[in-house]
């Protein structure tokens, strides 16, 4: 996933940043320099830290007024949801292993926020959004830093919830002196495979008979990695970056190979988006592993990003979880959402039911469809209104940590 300050969404509302921010546009966050005054009828509402957006006052976010200090706008009057299951249980009850966020290092200082991602009843497993990423464990060659991803461990695993390590080769949010560093081929190979081993070794668990018995080391334990992220494109060829272009498509079957040598017990995985349903993209995925298997290379699943529009969820989503499976491996949602475009309609939302109901349905109905992971649980801290402009409410609970009628249709697609 993209980080949510984006250079190239910066640049390009810069020049409005002297003239009052219309409805729907961004008015404040982590790094904004455009403007922070909202156009009459609208108001500066806080939906995550890296991003405020001027929206008509109509629900109880977080909102400021020409980047003053936040205060509380009245009630939604919208839908809620009536389900009491926690939707870990209800996946775990349709004999899934789990369900889970995904969650970021500022978030953790929300206590509300916090309190609700703490519960195993709804999530069993947590996903760094960014702080395991290159950028973030390897700033400078061969200099690591864990302390970001080493928070959102050990706050998971003190709550007794499973740890998804979120990603080590990936084309985006890679430090410049991997980018620019004009690196050969077999130096490249030994950069990325020095990664993958330092990053995945970090949070390796096993036993040490170095005594003659078994003593559990006191080192992490991750449960799955998405070892390679977004490969291609969306026409099915290979995704431009300085790893297929200087390594070429070996890249994927060595940093592999590297994982499954820093953990032999962690699942690896394969990740991507806009591979849902059948498709050029999907069917370049089902090649890819198809080969990487017949290989002999180590890899355990296909994660299916899930990043998806109210009313335009594709209807093969079991057809393509399936082919997957058929391939040996086992399949997770890692990264689910609906989106809608804004303002939230009572329509919209009973449709964004009915979609993750479709999705949810879709896996479990397909036993080697392990588990799903939203991409954050509430609208307060989605990505998505910072990078697709006039869009979000794509969360089962909003803003202001209210249950949507969206949970209800995940709890529907487990039973």
């Amino acid at each position: 996933m993209a980080r949510l300050t984006g250079f190239a969404s910066l640049l390009a509302l810069i020049p409005f940043a002297a003239a009052q921010v219309a409805e729907w546009g961004q008015c404040g966050g982590i790094g904004w320099t455009g403007g922070t005054t909202c156009v009459s009828g609208t108001v500066c509402t806080v939906l995550n830290p890296y991003y405020s957006q001027c929206l008509p006052p109509t629900s109880s976010a977080t909102t400021t007024t020409g980047g003053g200090s936040p205060t509380t706008t009245s009630g939604s009057s919208g839908p809620t949801s009536t389900a009491t299951t926690g939707l870990n249980a209800a996946a775990k009850a349709a004999g899934k292993l789990y369900f889970g966020s995904a969650t970021d290092n500022p978030e953790l200082s929300d206590a509300p926020y916090v309190s609700i991602l703490s519960d195993t009843k709804q999530f069993g497993i947590i996903t760094p959004g960014n702080s395991m990423k290159w950028d973030a464990t390897e700033p400078s060659r061969g200099t690591f830093s864990f302390s970001g991803g080493d928070q959102i461990y050990n706050f998971a695993k003190a709550n007794g919830q499973m740890v998804r390590g979120h990603t080590t080769v990936w084309y985006s949010q890679l430090p410049s002196w991997v980018t620019s560093g004009n690196f050969d081929n077999a130096t490249l190979i030994s950069i990325m495979q020095n990664h993958v081993t330092n990053v995945i070794s970090h949070y390796k668990g096993g036993i040490d008979n170095s005594k003659g018995k078994e003593i559990l080391m006191t080192i992490m334990i991750l449960d799955a990695w998405d070892v390679c992220n977004e490969v291609f494109n969306d026409d099915g060829t290979w995704r431009t970056s300085v790893f297929y272009n200087t390594i070429g498509p070996s890249f994927v079957p060595l940093a592999f190979q590297a994982a499954r040598a820093a953990d032999p017990n962690a699942k690896l995985y394969i990740n991507d988006y806009n591979i849902e349903g059948s498709g050029a993209k999907s069917t370049a995925m089902y090649n890819l592993v198809k080969s990487l298997k017949a290989q002999g290379v180590p890899i355990d699943g296909i994660g299916i990003q899930g990043h998806l529009i109210v009313g335009s969820v594709p209807s093969t989503i079991q057809a393509n979880i399936e082919q997957f499976t058929s391939l040996g491996v086992e399949v997770a949602i890692t990264e689910l959402d609906i989106r809608m475009t804004l303002p939230a309609t009572d329509a919209l939302l009973a449709q964004q039911k009915k979609d993750y109901q479709t999705v949810i349905s879709a896996c479990n109905a397909v036993e080697k469809c392990i588990g799903v992971t939203i991409w954050d649980y509430t609208d307060k801290y989605s990505w998505i209104p910072n990078t697709f402009s006039g869009q979000g409410a794509a969360l089962p609970w909003d803003a202001n940590l209210v249950k949507k009628p969206a949970y209800d249709g995940i709890v529907a697609g487990f039973a």
